[in-house]
């Protein structure tokens, strides 16, 4: 394991627990609500190998214990194995975020290393329904069975559910996945980002469930630092023009953060109504780390 200096417990990476890497916008899948409008004809983005090895390097300096590497589908970036051996180098924890749509043999063995967490969409118990929302044909049957191979290589597995359609089967997806042997899963509603908004609706932070930059931010393949990947239309500055600690201490970040509030969490209690809050969701899809106010 490579050895790096981390930052005074004072920096802001400190207070961050996760840092999610988009490394790419291409993605087999043309999921209806995808947050980031990825599809087969997206590109990997303007940030290059070289600038997401720089980013890595710096979280870890940083003391971020997790990256997430998440697209798209970041398995069809060409360095995704490369990125994430180097955050494992470093001695950070590796989430990959994947549609489960394709595993190569060769890539169980890396899911399966110490520190690496695999994570996943599901939507229904029904093929159809399935490949509806992700608009691809066969996907539940690909997603099903590379879960299940996952689950019995031992490998550390969670999945994220959004309810998309109206009467979807979500309930019994997830008494499906509970069946497969899955034991961590969440569920969400349609957050109105990227191919979820409706025609003329503009972002708004109000979309979110409040983990955004707290505890956890965003790096997109363009570059823009943001406080999650739902938060993508809200960038306080681009990690190629200066560095990521560079970013995480400008007033741009101080002013996101304070715009965004605190998560509520189940039971939390006014402190000037004193009525019970409600959860937003069980968390945010896709990347289920990304927004968990239960946590």
């Amino acid at each position: 394991m490579t050895a790096i200096a981390e930052s005074p417990v004072t920096s802001p990476g400190k207070r961050l627990d996760m840092l999610e890497l988009e490394i790419t916008g291409k993605c087999q899948l043309t999921c209806t609500h995808c947050l980031s409008e990825s599809s087969p004809t997206a590109d990997h983005g303007v940030m290059t190998a070289a600038d997401w090895r720089s980013v890595i390097i710096d979280a870890a300096a940083l003391g971020i214990p997790t990256v997430q590497i998440i697209g798209g589908e970041p398995t069809v970036h060409p360095h995704w194995e490369e990125f994430a051996e180097l955050a494992l180098s470093l001695g950070r924890e590796v989430e990959i975020y994947s549609n489960l749509y394709r595993v190569r043999a060769q890539w169980w063995p890396l899911f399966e290393r110490k520190g690496v967490t695999l994570g996943t969409s599901y939507y229904s118990d029904r093929a159809d329904e399935h490949d509806r929302i992700t608009g691809r044909s066969g996907s539940y049957a690909r997603t099903r069975a590379n879960i299940r191979e996952a689950l019995a290589r031992g490998i550390s597995l969670r999945v994220g559910m959004v309810d998309v359609l109206p009467g979807q089967r979500v309930a019994e997806g997830r008494a499906e996945l509970e069946a497969m042997g899955v034991r961590r899963i969440k569920t969400d509603r349609v957050r109105a980002v990227g191919r979820a908004m409706l025609p003329g609706q503009a972002p708004s932070l109000d979309e979110l469930c409040g983990h955004c930059t707290h505890g956890r931010a965003a790096v997109l393949p363009n570059g823009d630092l943001t406080g999650c990947v739902l938060s993508r239309n809200f960038p306080v500055g681009n990690v190629r023009e200066r560095s990521l600690a560079q970013l995480l201490w400008s007033t741009e970040w101080d002013r996101l953060v304070e715009r965004i509030p605190m998560p509520r969490r189940k039971g939390a209690v006014c402190g000037v109504c004193g009525v019970c809050q409600p959860n937003d969701s069980e968390g945010c899809d896709p990347s289920n780390q990304a927004c968990d106010p239960t946590d």
